[in-house]
């Protein structure tokens, strides 16, 4: 039996054979090349219906689960398969199996088309939308899809490793949220500002709300180590830190750029001069260094967005022409949040989170960034 590492390299190889050759192999097969092999790495005997149950079903009107994973014939985890490049966003199918699992008292789901793996916590206490565990594309990092699927092995799942990683995760990220919304990413929290004021007798409320404004902060939260029962492995990042200025938003499809939740060291910040902040993207796009139709990079909350430059300067995102990046990037909050969103929260410094590749100098960077250059030559 192959280990974990050694099956996820073997469905890479069959995921990239399948795409180079346009291959549509459904669901069946997706199951039996991509998935099951997955299975019987962690340790379920998929031999054994006591412990790898097709079809399951908790009473015979329910529709099917496609797999149960069971210990004691009692399901731990539900797994919904779907045909390899089926759209995993559609919410029918998350919604489905996670309703279905809360129901049948099991708190762990995975849907997955063989290529991502999406884990969810059913019986967590947050809207559905918000159960989502943590998600793995096995060709984008395979030492990422290991720690995470190992928590899904059959010793893993025995010991609930899971649940002890996802109530820090709980946790951690409620925090998160809170730190976020106190800091921003424009005008701070009145109530911190209100707490410095006292701590700083000697400066006024508005140096303290002008500095706080100016502030690059980062909070990093402690990971937890990742099991090593399949396979040894690094601690797993449970939450992306906080940056109130984030850097160059990074996707997953450009090489120069790793994977989700990689953060690394970031530069103080630089003032910005007046020639700066008189460009807009037109003149990006004016000065050659954006081209119309230009994919633009974000991240938020570890998750990846991307937007288009159109020729007017304005951002296309969601389907619609957004006035700024500061819009565009606003709009992503608001999908994440809901139309409820704060003020404090929306806010956003589009040209520190949208990143595109310098069409003259060919690296991907943000495009305050790029704005700098275009400013540069403008001064020399």
């Amino acid at each position: 039996m192959f280990g974990l590492d050694d099956a996820l390299k073997q469905c890479v190889e069959r995921v990239a054979r399948f795409r180079r050759q346009h291959q549509r192999i459904g669901e069946q097969n997706t199951k039996a090349g991509l998935i099951e092999p997955v299975i019987g790495a962690l340790g379920w005997d998929l031999f054994d219906p006591d412990e790898v149950h097709r079809e399951y079903r908790r009473r015979g009107p329910d529709n099917p689960v496609d797999y149960a994973l069971l210990l004691l014939r009692t399901p731990r985890l539900f797994i919904e398969a779907k045909g390899l490049g089926e759209n995993l966003d559609d919410p029918r199918w998350a919604n489905q199996t996670i309703s279905y699992a809360a129901v049948a008292g099991v708190e762990w789901v995975a849907l997955t088309d063989g290529a991502e793996w999406r884990i969810y916590n059913a019986h967590a206490p947050v809207p559905i939308e918000h159960k989502l565990f943590r998600a793995v594309r096995i060709e984008e990092g395979l030492d990422d899809a290991v720690e995470l699927l190992s928590l899904l092995s059959k010793d893993n799942m025995r010991d609930n490793r899971i649940e002890e990683l996802w109530k820090g995760y709980f946790v951690d990220r409620q925090v998160h949220g809170e730190l976020h919304e106190l800091f921003g990413d424009g005008e701070p929290a009145t109530e911190l500002v209100a707490m410095l004021d006292r701590r700083l007798p000697r400066l006024t409320r508005d140096e303290v709300r002008s500095s706080l404004i100016r502030v690059r902060a980062t909070f990093d939260f402690p990971s937890s180590a990742a099991p090593t029962t399949v396979s040894p492995v690094s601690p797993v990042p449970l939450v992306e830190p906080v940056h109130v200025v984030r850097p160059p938003a990074t996707p997953t499809l450009p090489q120069q750029l790793g994977p989700v939740g990689s953060g690394k060291g970031r530069a103080p910040k630089r003032p910005v001069s007046d020639a700066e902040r008189a460009l807009k993207v037109i003149d990006l796009i004016r000065a050659g260094r954006l081209r119309p139709g230009s994919k633009l990079y974000g991240k938020y909350l570890g998750k990846h967005y991307v937007a288009e430059v159109l020729a007017d300067g304005s951002i296309r995102y969601g389907g619609r022409a957004l006035g700024s990046p500061s819009a565009a990037g606003e709009a992503v909050k608001i999908d994440v949040y809901g139309p409820s969103i704060t003020a404090t929260r929306r806010a956003t410094d589009g040209l520190d989170f949208w990143s595109a590749e310098d069409a003259r100098a060919g690296d991907l960077v943000a495009l305050k960034e790029i704005r700098r250059r275009v400013a540069t030559e403008g001064e020399a």
